[in-house]
């Protein structure tokens, strides 16, 4: 393999990983707070692709490149993410905030049935054929040195980047981040000391939401909508959080980036199938459970009994 093939087969390793990292932030958030999975995350990601897709569709009207389409397609980016933050905050305030006491289990259950009744509804409401989202800029490629890079990827990369570096920024450096941080840590005692933990939990599920629905259009820009996108992209982005160390932000990045880089490599350098990519992220999940249960960057911790 050539320099120009690594560095081409790298650039499109980040690119993937950095929409599972995005989607990965969500489940993280939630995890380190409430100490559960979220597994109606996947579920909000086809939301929010949907509800990119037709805003966008509308906002543009007949044009189909040009200066109005990019705009367009980041007021419809910003219209989903708020849509499926307001989502992520009823479904937390509906399915999971009344079984805050209950066993670990209930909250789990609970997010699995409401996984079902997002893609149902989806299906029923949009049908089950899959759509196209147009995008809105030509999509040409830019090639040097051998190696090509499309506007979609430029996209993706510049995006996912502001992305984690806001949230990274925000949850170190704001009041509100700080008392986020606070609440994971022990929220008895965070309420103790005047933090409203409702109102952090209700802005976890809000910015996990938000951002799933940005990884969703950039997703659905390379693939299509359809009611069921969200089960196995919300799972390796689940995978992704495990890799890098659930409940650590940084690690769900880390862990986006690299599984996004293993599925790439592992097609390329490995020659595993298309149809079998999947299993990459899973071989892996069971690998990191193996070697290293807490993550790369997460820390184990000992529990008194």
């Amino acid at each position: 393999m050539s320099f120009a093939e690594f560095f081409q087969h790298f650039i499109n390793g980040v690119t993937l990983g950095g929409t599972y990292a995005l989607i990965a932030l969500g489940y993280t958030m939630v995890y380190g707070i409430l100490g559960f999975i979220n597994f109606a995350h996947g579920d909000i990601l086809m939301v929010g692709a949907y509800i990119g897709l037709f805003t966008f569709n509308a906002l543009r009207g007949s044009q189909d490149f040009g200066l109005w389409p990019t705009v367009a397609f980041f007021i419809a980016m910003v219209v989903s993410m708020v849509f499926c933050a307001c989502l992520g905050m009823l479904t937390e305030r509906i399915a999971y905030k009344p079984l805050r006491k209950a066993t670990r289990l209930a909250p789990l259950l609970s997010a699995i049935g409401v996984s079902f009744i997002l893609s149902n509804t989806a299906a029923w409401l949009w049908g089950t054929q899959s759509r196209r989202f147009p995008k809105p800029f030509e999509d040409q490629a830019i090639s040097f040195g051998g190696v090509s890079v499309t506007p979609h990827q430029i996209l993706i990369l510049v995006v996912t980047v502001i992305m984690m570096v806001a949230m990274q920024l925000y949850v170190a450096k704001t009041r509100m981040g700080k008392a986020m941080r606070a609440t994971s840590l022990d929220q008895d005692t965070a309420r103790l000391m005047g933090i409203n933990s409702d109102h952090v939990i209700s802005l976890t599920f809000a910015i996990g939401s938000a951002l799933a629905a940005c990884g969703g259009i950039l997703i659905a820009l390379d693939f299509t909508c359809y009611p069921t996108m969200g089960t196995m992209t919300g799972t390796k982005a689940f995978v992704a959080a495990v890799i890098g160390g659930i409940g650590n932000i940084p690690g769900a990045m880390l862990g986006g980036v690299i599984l996004g880089l293993l599925e790439t490599f592992g097609v390329a350098i490995l020659g595993i199938p298309t149809g079998m990519r999947d299993t990459i992220a899973f071989v892996a999940l069971i690998i990191i459970l193996l070697v290293k249960p807490e993550g790369i960057l997460g820390k184990a911790e000992k529990e008194k009994v």
